[in-house]
């Protein structure tokens, strides 16, 4: 189509003349010719254009599809904006928009809060079931794993660790937790009563393997101590198995004059070890007395390492709890009953004392192998610390003897003066013509007289000059 629409040139017309003056007027023939030519020049180029544009016939019609396409659409716009428009002049969108979004978070919210207390709920169903789970396997007897609840619903309840603002039913599942312990408490107790008993006929600690509480019967001994010490309450549960054998074997066994001995027994059956008996046998000689501690510590360890075998399983972390227990106690009765009993009297006797020094150490070090003792705590060394500091010991007993002798003589207040030597009596004389040998005429310091004093008054400064000494 580009040459149809070329620019034509009249004078290209009238080829024929001379026209190289554009200022040449034209004929009338000319001009005759001119419109011929461009009437012919005219029927070309419609030609063209009807034949292009039945070559092109499709792509015309489909192009003409396209435009009424979109003027249709352009009148729904136009008509869905003068909707929108209507509706905005009739009521306001955004109040609706905001009334809808307002609803939309409401929903949002309850949505949230009851799917939080769903799972709130799921939680508390599952710590119930726990907890029945718990108190069910303490009726079947399945300790440990009933103690291993109990510890992990400790933690999942935050005892010891409540926020204010909880919701009740923690209150709630707590009490039922401290109801469970109690219970968990009160049975494991009576399971050591069972397991350690002492028998005041034969004078026998009896050890049993094999236990029964509350139609739980055949219960190992190993077991309950295990799940004590899973649940925490090795201590709580030991306490009174500590008091027996303190009272019935410890005490004896320092007893400074007449110790008791001990002699050990193991009944052995089918299935193993069926009990073990500590016998407490009266001493022999009641004339030995244990000087150097020796056999005072022999019985103590004998004692011990039953508990350690028998009791503990020689178990180190159960021994040390046994020990924190009873150390305390133990080293009070061998320092009141022992240590404090040999404290030499005289200072010239203070070297001999160091025998004791390395027995009282070889003994704590003894206890520290089995784990009875800490080896880093060293408040545990107390019979160390008491034996090594005896010079203290031995000036403190000596203090007190003074003084529980100068407060006898201050009280018998016997301050009077021979009437021998009063004024109505003969005074005495610078040349020493009195009675020299009594106690009671003294020489003044300093000076050459003498003078006379009461009997109470010579035996303190008796006193005095002994402690000088």
């Amino acid at each position: 189509m580009d040459p149809l629409f070329d620019r034509i040139n009249v004078r290209d017309l009238l080829s024929g003349h001379d026209l190289s003056d554009p200022s040449t007027p034209l004929s009338t023939p000319d001009l005759r010719l001119i419109i011929s030519r461009l009437e012919s020049h005219s029927l070309h180029i419609k030609s063209k254009v009807r034949s292009y544009l039945l070559s092109h016939r499709e792509d015309f019609a489909s192009l003409f599809s396209q435009c009424n396409d979109a003027v249709f659409k352009t009148n729904e716009i136009s008509d869905n904006v003068s909707g929108i428009l209507s509706l905005i002049s009739d009521r306001p969108i955004d109040v609706e928009i905001r009334k809808l979004v307002d609803e939309i978070g409401r929903t949002t919210k309850e949505a949230r809060e009851k799917r939080e207390m769903l799972g709130l709920l799921k939680i508390i169903v599952g710590i119930c079931e726990r907890l029945e789970g718990a108190r069910s396997a303490f009726s079947d007897g399945r300790l440990r794993f009933a103690a291993e609840e109990v510890k992990e619903l400790k933690k999942a309840l935050r005892i010891g660790d409540e926020e204010e603002g909880e919701p009740i039913v923690y209150g709630l599942l707590r009490k039922q937790w401290a109801d469970l312990f109690d219970e968990m408490q009160d049975l494991f107790s009576k399971f050591m009563e069972n397991a350690v008993r002492f028998e005041q006929d034969s004078r026998t600690i009896r050890v049993k393997y094999k236990l029964c509480v509350d139609k739980m019967d055949g219960i190992e001994l190993h077991t309950v101590m295990e799940a004590m010490d899973v649940a925490g309450i090795l201590d709580y549960s030991l306490a009174k198995a500590a008091d027996l054998i303190i009272k019935h074997a410890i005490t004896p066994a320092v007893s400074y004059g007449s110790p008791a001995m001990f002699a050990e027994d193991v009944n052995q059956g089918s299935e193993g070890i069926s009990e073990a008996v500590l016998k407490i046998l009266p001493s022999q000689d009641c004339k030995i007395v244990d000087v150097d501690g020796d056999g005072i510590y022999a019985r103590v360890i004998q004692v011990i390492k039953f508990i350690f075998k028998h009791i503990c399983f020689e178990n180190g972390s159960w021994i040390r709890s046994f020990g924190r227990l009873t150390w305390p106690r133990i080293s009070d009765i061998i320092i009141s009953k022992f240590l404090s009993k040999v404290v030499p009297e005289d200072a010239s006797k203070l070297v001999d004392f160091q025998k004791i020094v390395k027995r009282t150490s070889e003994f704590e070090f003894s206890l520290k192998e089995m784990m009875f003792l800490s080896a880093s705590d060293g408040k545990d060394y107390r019979l160390s610390s008491f034996s090594e500091n005896v010079e203290v010991h031995f000036a403190f007993r000596k203090k007190t003897e003074v003084l529980g002798k100068a407060r006898n003589l201050l009280l018998q207040c016997d301050f009077s003066v021979p009437q021998d030597y009063t004024s109505k009596g003969p005074l005495l004389k610078n040349d020493g013509m009195a009675i020299n040998s009594s106690n009671q005429v003294v020489d003044l310091i300093f000076s050459s007289e003498r003078c006379v004093v009461s009997k109470a008054a010579s035996q303190l400064m008796e006193l005095v000059h002994q402690t000088l000494q």
